[in-house]
């Protein structure tokens, strides 16, 4: 007799409890990032300089009060608590820290403000005490409480070489562990900076240019500065830690903040906030995974420290050895139940939301389409007005490419990156514009019929169809030459989404005029109602096909609060799935399934405050059945 083992390639086990996919483990365990309380500093200081890792850092110098007062102070921290160490030679404060808590290296920074110049002065630290060292060549302070690379190949850039005075620099230098030799200078003199990396590959985020807080970054490739994608929020006198290509900035001013950002090596993230708003902090750590935050302005200065770790499950994790995890076909007794079960293909999706990188040019209510992996964000609502900028996602980050002709909002989009359509919208009135995309430019074609905005989209370059929208219940289709109206949609309405193709679609949602849950499915020819979302709302986003979409986000009104509500349809009925990470209306996306799809930009306030966020969806379907043996 043959064995179910061989004929399944799995054996027949016990276990008393069903056994959990690994995909609905990681979401139920996500993995983020958040800051916690850590000990405190003994003196309480801002624009104090930085050194170390997490768990074994180093505070020196700074401001204390009455502010300011240039400081020796120098603490040393073990995870837990801090230590008063040796103080250094020279009062100063913001001064550029280097190094770790056994080895840095504290270079420029400023004294009193009876001092007009800044410092040239450089110490070393060798984990007892400090001894000077060769000068810097520009005196200066204002180059990042925590800069870039060790006590032997270092680099400062930036600052400012007066106090007080307006005067940034530019001007960078590297270190060899014993003498200082000025390289390339930073593209944008500013002082008041974050600073991360090695001497070889660092970061320059931030900072302040004649007195205003800017977003700038510039990268270091060991010989040149290059302009690279900004920081979300611009501020000065901020923390930051980290490599090129894994970095946490926090705090900064003015007004004082508690954002935290991460760095992927090609985007910012916004992350969890720091529980205390401050600037001037200093700031110790390895990756955007683990740092540290102490002391600063809130104002007064203040000595509390944070510590930002992670927790949960790595999405890039897999299951120990000992995971029951639920695998396609596995046949197992569940002894609690005494029942013989299977694990089947199908059923809701098991997934969550994930940050992916944001796009360079915020924007709501455009269109988009493609996949997960290979979308494109297409015009769109911008700031102050209506972008005819369109960007290229990888997976990864977003790239810009050729413009469309006529930038509008609230239009359709259908097709891939290589073959597209974009079709009606606003501009501000109702358009009937219609354009294709090639994979490298935009061409006007043939117009729809009736101009038209809040509109749904689906399909491909030579076959999409036009739902709905400011013209009530009309639908188009599109053939690769010209727009032929076909059956109304049963319910009229505006702001709705629909996915698949010209044969098989499915509508949801929108605004009629108020809020409709309404799901109707086209079968090439007529459109029939089937069961409602569980939410009523408009301006959402979706992916997918009539059989397998997502719909996420939307709003109850133009001016009201967004929602993060996501929901699959898997042909026949809408199921709850995990909750976007930051509630927004005017959301476009794209992706091929319930299980695979993207979100980025729209609006926090179903109105004008926008975001330039992206999210995405991935998981996998699962179905535990029992098996009948009656």
């Amino acid at each position: 007799m043959s064995e179910y083992k061989g004929i399944k390639g799995f054996q027949v086990t016990t276990r008393t409890e069903d056994p959990v996919p690994y995909a609905q483990a990681l979401a139920d365990n996500p993995y983020a990032g958040a800051w916690s309380s850590g000990g405190a500093l003994n003196q309480a200081r801002s624009l104090l300089s930085g050194a170390g890792i997490q768990t074994a850092a180093l505070a020196f110098f700074g401001d204390g009060s009455p502010v300011p007062a240039a400081g020796t102070d120098t603490e040393s921290y073990n995870g837990t608590s801090w230590t008063e160490a040796n103080a250094g030679n020279t009062a100063r404060y913001n001064a550029a820290g280097i190094g770790l808590y056994t080895a840095a290296i504290a270079a420029g920074g400023a004294n009193d403000p009876g001092s007009a110049a800044n410092m040239d002065n450089v110490e070393s630290w060798d984990g007892t005490n400090w001894t000077e060292v060769a000068e810097i060549n520009t005196g200066r302070s204002g180059m990042g409480g925590r800069t870039a690379g060790t006590q032997t190949a270092g680099l400062i850039y930036g600052g400012l070489n007066t106090y007080p005075g307006t005067n940034q620099l530019a001007v960078t230098e590297s270190w060899n562990g014993s003498a200082w030799t000025e390289v390339n200078d930073l593209n944008t003199a500013r002082r008041e900076i974050a600073a991360s990396g090695s001497s070889t590959a660092a970061l320059a985020i931030a900072g302040n240019v004649s007195g205003s807080a800017v977003a700038n970054m510039e990268s270091y490739n060991g010989s040149s500065w290059t302009e690279t994608t900004d920081v979300n929020t611009a501020r000065r006198i901020l923390g930051g830690s980290g490599t090129s290509t894994s970095t946490l900035v926090f705090g900064g001013a003015h007004p004082n903040k508690t954002n935290t950002e991460s760095w992927d090596g090609s985007a910012w993230t916004e992350v969890a906030d720091l529980a205390q708003a401050r600037y001037g902090l200093g700031s110790a750590g390895t990756n955007n995974t683990s740092a540290l935050a102490f002391g600063g302005n809130a104002p007064p200065n203040v000595t509390s420290t944070e510590e930002w770790s992670f927790s949960g499950l790595d999405p890039s994790s897999t299951p120990a050895a000992d995971y029951a995890d639920a695998i396609t076909g596995d046949f197992y007794y569940n002894s609690t139940t005494g029942q013989f079960k299977v694990v089947n293909d199908g059923g809701a999706p098991i997934a969550s939301w994930s940050a992916g990188g944001n796009l360079n040019t915020t924007r709501y209510a455009g269109a988009g389409n493609g996949t997960q992996t290979a979308s494109l964000a297409i015009s769109g609502g911008g700031t102050p007005s209506i972008t005819v900028n369109v960007e290229q996602y990888n997976g990864t980050s977003w790239t810009e490419v050729n413009n469309v002709n006529t930038g509008r909002s609230e239009a359709g989009g259908a097709g891939t990156v290589t073959a597209g359509l974009f079709y009606g919208g606003g501009n501000p009135s109702a358009v009937a514009n219609n354009e294709s995309w090639n994979g490298t430019s935009w061409t006007e074609t043939t117009d729809l019929n009736s101009a038209v905005r809040y509109l749904g989209g689906d399909g491909t370059s030579t076959a999409a169809l036009q739902v709905a929208g400011s013209t009530g219940a009309d639908v188009e289709q599109w053939d690769g030459s010209s727009w032929t109206e076909v059956n109304d949609i049963n319910n009229s309405r505006t702001t709705l989404e629909s996915v698949g193709t010209t044969t098989a679609s499915v509508a949801f949602g929108g605004r009629s005029p108020g809020l409709d849950a309404s799901t109707e499915l086209w079968d090439g020819t007529n459109w029939t109602e089937v069961n409602d979302l569980n939410n009523a709302r408009g301006e959402l986003g979706g992916a997918g096909t009539s059989t397998s979409a997502l719909a996420f986000g939307g709003s109850n009104g133009p001016t009201a609060g967004s929602f993060s509500y996501t929901e699959s349809w898997n042909g026949t009925s809408w199921v709850e799935q995990s909750d976007l990470a930051t509630a927004r209306a005017r959301i476009k996306g794209g992706g091929t399934s319930s299980s695979s799809a993207l979100g980025f930009g729209g609006t926090t306030d179903g109105g004008s405050t926008q975001v330039n966020g992206t999210e995405e969806w991935s998981g996998a379907d699962f179905q535990i059945k029992s098996v009948t043996t009656s």
